[in-house]
């Protein structure tokens, strides 16, 4: 018996020695069809009383902690190597650079930032500028730019980034804005991208949606859909914060007085220190740096930390719906959020903490303290701290929604020993009404207006599939497939197919003359050992000697959703001499972690956590659909030549007149798509030449029917990081041909039934390829899906050649 590592050691063992399956009884012949018995069957491959059965649904996540703890060690590791400063700065210098890939594809600087100002505000001692500029085109900035009322010659530059709690008009913003400029700074807060006038959504106030829901948080949920959209293309929500920032600070540059070696960046609390540490590693013109809450314990951290947390602390963090705390291809690449707080050195870094810090154990202040006495710069490395927890109530707890008094009377003192900014014997509060540092407003006839983030999207994208189209037109059918392979596998992560695949001694019943066999799949030695792949092989009546056909079905769902829903189709193919195997992939059926699949479900955090990673959810699940193949092909029973995929959604569509625009935390959202089945068909035909055929129901038209509403009812996990970069999936359904396909009742970005003349339009690339390959019939796109028993007579059509 092979050993495991940690983590789901004993639910593989089990398994893989036959232990832990499900004794079923009763299911033998009984009343009703086989349509009515499959319906009836208990899919179950785990003995649901056992132990293998409770840590099932866990596998995902305890997988994902043992790589990240592979990930933190090597670090570690590696860290723990260098000499110094000259070590340090080649370690330094790959991950930034890394860092630097992975936030996106931006254009060159722009020459003119467009600035104009809308209002002037006069204030005791300062006036405030409402301004607007444009960052990239068409993507508008609002801003409030706080400027002494006499302003000295050289002027120090303060940006200063928001949380995600408020926007730029926040009163604690509002205070250090005027109190700073009183002192002869020059301030500049800009709202984030997607928080208030640059917010994505209608939902500013209750009178906007007839049920409850919190109008003050709607900038933050938000963050989701963006986030999501850019990363379709190919970007990132951080590195288009980044891009804002760097250009804010282009505009405090291009101001008269403006001293270049005193440009300080804050970053708020919560969600606003993140971009101010990416944005001061990667642009030098930062002298001084202050990212509240990132880079080392977070809020939510156990405090005190724990004995020995240097070698126990998670460095990378964890995977959220948020995705500028947890950076994608962090873990894999190095980038670290200590790494890129680091990288500020030697320039000035307040390592900030909104509540009580456990300054003697934090394993990062110690690394900081390493890095800066590598450059003789300790005088340049200062920290700041409240008290209390997050879970705690204000006073004993420093809540803030920005930057609270408590921090920064913590921060003036740095800022003057090294930029010889005063500090305030009292700060100025007399705040303004937020209506009153507007920008957008009606009265603003020449205010430019802000388009749609999902609109600039959607255009970047279909330029970069087009590009990656014109790429591939160069190419011969069989390289076209071997380059989409190719860069497919980059964005997606591990998809090779296993060495080998093991199968555990499966367990026979009958569901009248149909044999059940309940197999558990895992991969060799050395290779994915915490993955147990459950799954379901039906096989026909009289099914004893030659090799039958088969038929692979994937859902999200899972096996036990294809029998309950789909049981007339798997009864068809069965009545008909073709076996049906039903594989529960990572994270669906019995290893579903429950919890629901919405924005902050479970689910979405394990896939933004492989992001983290360097995988995805869905690329997993896609080689796990791999190693299933592998074992089914070795079988003496089953035809290698003759198999076909079927991928199925069983949620249902949104009506195409529905109410889809709905806050994000409304009571009752939408319905989600489930794409998976159709995406994993698919693909699995794409590095599967072998498959016969592919039969896809309720999948995604596209990667760009995501960027055509700021709404969006597709799971995390169905979106792979970068894929207009590479093409679409109707570029991937191309390289098919000329193996049968036919796509069914496929839907667009916010789960409607895409129409039939975007289909026609979507999919010409294939029908283009299929054409050339001398085979236009065996390629089709219906809207609707067809009856089980057309669905059936294809499937068995094209397994036995016809």
């Amino acid at each position: 018996m092979r050993t495991r590592s940690s983590g789901l050691a004993v639910l593989v063992l089990a398994v893989a020695c036959g232990g832990g399956l499900r004794t079923v009884a009763g299911q033998g012949d009984g009343g009703g069809g086989l349509v009515a018995k499959l319906q009836a069957l208990d899919a179950r491959v785990f003995a649901p009383d056992g132990e293998t059965a409770k840590q099932a649904p866990q596998m995902v996540s305890r997988d994902l902690r043992a790589r990240r703890d592979v990930a933190n060690a090597r670090e570690t590791e590696t860290w723990q190597r260098l000499a110094g400063k000259a070590d340090w700065e080649r370690y330094r210098d790959r991950r930034l650079q890394a860092l630097r890939d992975s936030l996106g594809t931006f254009p060159a600087p722009p020459n003119d930032l467009k600035v104009r100002v809308m209002r002037t505000l006069q204030g005791e001692g300062y006036r405030i500028e409402n301004l607007v500029f444009e960052s990239r085109p068409g993507l508008v900035v609002t801003a409030n730019l706080y400027l002494p009322a006499d302003p000295p010659k050289s002027m120090p530059g303060i940006l200063i980034c928001h949380s995600h709690h408020n926007p730029r008009t926040q009163g604690e913003l509002q205070d250090m804005g005027m109190t700073w400029a009183r002192l002869g700074c020059m301030v500049l807060v800009m709202d984030q991208l997607g928080h208030g006038e640059r917010r994505q959504h209608p939902f500013t106030d209750k009178s906007k949606y007839p049920h409850p829901f919190k109008p003050d948080r709607q900038d933050y949920y938000f963050r989701y859909n963006v986030g999501n959209q850019l990363q379709v293309i190919g970007d990132s929500l951080i590195g288009w914060m980044v891009w804002d920032l760097r250009r804010g600070v282009d505009l405090l540059l291009s101001r008269p007085g403006i001293d270049r070696e005193r440009i300080v960046l804050l970053g708020a609390v919560a969600g606003g220190g993140d971009p101010v540490a990416v944005t001061a590693a990667l642009d030098r013109r930062i002298a001084v740096a202050v990212p509240f809450n990132f880079g080392g314990p977070q809020p939510e951290t156990r405090y005190p930390l724990p004995a020995g947390a240097a070698k126990t602390f998670n460095y990378i963090g964890g995977g959220s719906w948020e995705s500028t705390r947890g950076l994608r291809l962090s873990a894999r690449d190095g980038f670290m959020p200590w790494v890129i707080v680091g990288a500020v050195a030697p320039r000035g870094l307040i390592y900030a903490h909104e509540f009580a810090w456990d300054r003697e154990n934090d394993p990062v202040w110690k690394r900081l303290e390493q890095i800066y006495d590598g450059y003789g710069a300790r005088d340049r490395l200062a920290a700041v701290a409240g008290k209390g927890s997050v879970r705690g109530k204000p006073p004993e707890s420093t809540h803030c929604s920005n930057i609270g008094p408590s921090h920064r009377r913590g921060i003036y003192p740095a800022l003057k020993r090294w930029l010889g900014i005063p500090e305030p014997a009292k700060e100025y509060q007399k705040r303004h009404p937020a209506a009153d540092l507007l920008c957008l407003t009606p009265e603003a006839a020449a205010a430019p207006r802000p388009r749609p983030l999902h609109e600039l999207a959607a255009e970047l994208g279909a330029e970069r599939a087009a590009a990656a189209r014109k790429r591939l037109a160069r190419l011969k059918p069989a390289e076209r497939a071997e380059r989409l392979r190719q860069e497919w596998g980059q964005l997606l992560g591990k998809v090779d197919r296993p060495a080998g695949a093991q199968a555990g001694r499966p367990e026979v019943t009958k569901v009248g003359d149909v044999t059940v066999q309940r197999i558990v799949f895992t991969y060799p030695e050395n290779d994915d050992p915490n993955i147990a792949v459950p799954a379901v092989l039906l096989m026909p009546s009289g099914a004893k000697g030659g090799r039958l056909p088969v038929v692979v079905g994937v859902a999200q769902e899972g096996k036990a959703g294809l029998l309950r829903q789909r049981a007339d189709v798997i009864a068809a193919l069965l009545e008909d001499g073709t076996a049906v195997c039903l594989p529960d992939l990572r994270g669906t059926g019995e290893t579903y972690a429950r919890g629901g699949r919405g924005r902050s479900s479970t689910d979405t955090s394990l896939s933004a956590s492989e992001w983290l990673l360097g995988r995805t959810l869905l690329g997993d699940r896609l080689r796990d659909l791999r190693l299933v193949l592998t074992a089914l092909r070795a079988r003496p029973d089953l035809d290698a030549k003759r198999i076909a995929l079927w991928g199925d959604s069983l949620a249902s569509a949104n009506a195409a007149g529905a109410a889809l625009a709905v806050p994000l935390d409304a009571e009752k959202l939408p319905a989600q798509a489930e794409p998976l089945g159709g995406l994993l068909a698919m693909f699995g035909a794409l590095y599967e030449p072998e498959i016969r055929a592919v039969y896809a129901r309720g999948g995604l038209s596209g990667y760009q029917a995501l960027l055509r509403s700021q709404f969006l009812y597709v799971p995390h996990d169905a979106i792979v990081p970068g894929a207009l970069t590479v093409g679409d999936l109707s570029d991937v359904a191309a390289a098919l041909a000329p193996r049968p396909v036919r796509l069914e009742g496929m839907v667009d970005g916010l789960n409607r039934r895409a129409r039939a003349e975007s289909l026609t339009e979507t999919y010409a690339p294939a029908r283009a390829a299929y054409q050339a390959a001398g085979a236009r019939d065996r390629f089709s796109v219906g809207v609707e899906p067809a009856p089980a028993d057309q669905v059936a007579r294809w499937l068995l059509a094209q397994l036995k050649g016809k």
